[in-house]
């Protein structure tokens, strides 16, 4: 289910740098997030998710959720982007 709000989403915001950028703007619609992914990189999102208001999901894999962003790789974070 929550790789199919992915994929649907009109625009992306992939990997941390740029979602978090996404987030301190207000443009975040919902933050999704690898449960795979290293704590240390994706602790600051959750709670930057938390501190703006933004709604986080949990998904399994790194690599699904790349795939999912249409990407090769993997991705600890994506964010839907209101445009």
């Amino acid at each position: 289910m929550s790789y199919d709000k992915v994929k649907q989403a009109a625009k992306l915001s992939i990997g941390n740098k740029q979602a978090t950028k996404t987030v301190e703007q207000g443009k975040a619609l919902e933050v999704f997030v690898a449960k795979d992914a290293d704590p240390r990189i994706t602790i600051k999102m959750v709670n930057l998710c938390k501190k703006m208001g933004v709604n986080v999901t949990y998904v399994e894999s790194m690599k699904l959720l790349g795939k999912a962003c249409g990407i090769e790789v993997g991705a600890a974070v994506a964010a839907v982007v209101n445009d």
